[in-house]
């Protein structure tokens, strides 16, 4: 894909990124409705056994995904023709999903802003380190970028620690709006979890809103994790780094079954979305088949993006992810052997200076 070609693709995206009203209202139908009755459903079912409320309550968090999708949309302000109404509406299922619409519209907005930046890392992504970065690294960081990496610690307690912790409280930074809206939200959650407790008793809402919320964050954090961890995925300094490279060629096509992508909301066409956030959900694959070079995305499948769980580092020399072995081995090597070169996923490689013996 040539310069000119890259100029482009956002010129060819911009006839998708138009709201229909009608068709944003029938999924916000066929969204909030199952949901609250899956809900229902769910807590119904504690009666009979805790074993048929667990899968009901998984279906519901797959309509929670999906909430959070539209959650998505009212923040690049994509869901709605009016500003107002996305606000409304972002709020609203900011509740639900238990974010604070103004806090992650604004975080969301730097990553779209910043992504594969690697001068400008650090709000609104995941947490990346570069090789030279981990090896010139202290212990107790070197520690806690491991567990922050490590699959077990991120898909388990990572939901724990996103709706208990990191929502709960302001940005360093945050402005006034951003600090009351997560104020707001959190006085909302709660008065829902106490009118939800009053209703039907606190096991009950333990039961049902536990596994839900739990296995929507580890699904919503996977989806985040493997759209931008791929092999050959895109990061550069600052005066390298182009908005529409990092969105095409940083950005994967996650092609998921045809019911995971409904559920998804489309989001698996992640590379359209970073060239153009205002492409509503649901033009999102319209947009990758009318415009050839965005079919050309990095594509990976549910099988192959669990080669994922093993990228740990960005290298920059070779412009790919490797793992903690690989690093182990190259490092051994070169204590063997100083002037030896690595052959990573990309080729052959020296191995930079931070590599040396300590």
């Amino acid at each position: 894909m040539d310069s000119t070609n890259i100029a482009e693709l956002k010129k060819h995206s911009a006839p998708y990124a138009r709201t229909n009203t009608a068709t944003s209202l029938r999924q916000l139908l066929n969204t909030l409705l199952p949901l609250l009755l899956l809900w229902i459903a769910a807590y119904a079912s504690l009666s009979i056994s805790y074993w048929l409320t667990i899968p009901i309550a998984v279906v519901a968090a797959s309509f929670l995904i999906r909430t959070f999708i539209i959650f998505h949309d009212c923040c690049h302000q994509s869901f709605f023709k009016s500003r107002r109404a996305n606000d409304w509406l972002g709020n609203i299922t900011g509740v639900l999903t238990h974010f604070p619409y103004e806090q992650w519209k604004n975080a969301h907005n730097i990553h779209h802003a910043t992504s594969g930046n690697l001068d400008k890392r650090g709000v609104g992504d995941m947490w990346v380190m570069t090789v030279d970065e981990y090896v010139a690294a202290p212990t107790r960081l070197k520690l806690a970028y491991r567990l922050y990496r490590n699959p077990f610690i991120m898909l388990v307690f990572g939901p724990l620690l996103i709706f208990l912790v990191t929502y709960r409280k302001n940005r360093p930074g945050a402005k006034r709006r951003e600090k009351l809206n997560t104020y707001m939200t959190n006085v909302a959650i709660i008065a829902l979890y106490v009118g939800l407790t009053e209703l039907i008793g606190w096991k009950s809402v333990l039961l049902v809103q536990g596994p839900m919320l739990w296995v929507a964050g580890m699904l919503g954090i996977w989806l985040f994790y493997v759209q931008h961890q791929f092999e050959d995925s895109y990061f550069e300094n600052d005066e390298e780094w182009s908005y529409v490279k990092a969105a095409v060629e940083g950005s994967s096509y996650y092609r998921l079954p045809r019911l995971l992508q409904w559920i998804t909301g489309n989001i698996g066409f992640h590379h359209v979305h970073h060239l153009n956030p205002k492409v509503p959900n649901y033009n999102l694959e319209k947009t990758h088949l009318a415009i050839p070079p965005l079919q050309k995305a990095m594509t990976i499948t549910i099988r192959t993006s669990l080669r994922s769980l093993r990228f740990r580092l960005w290298d920059e020399n070779a412009k790919t992810f490797i793992g903690f072995r690989e690093l182990r081995v190259a490092r051994g090597k070169l204590a063997v052997k100083p002037e030896i070169s690595v052959i990573g996923k990309a080729g052959r490689y020296p191995v930079d200076k931070a590599l040396k013996p300590e």
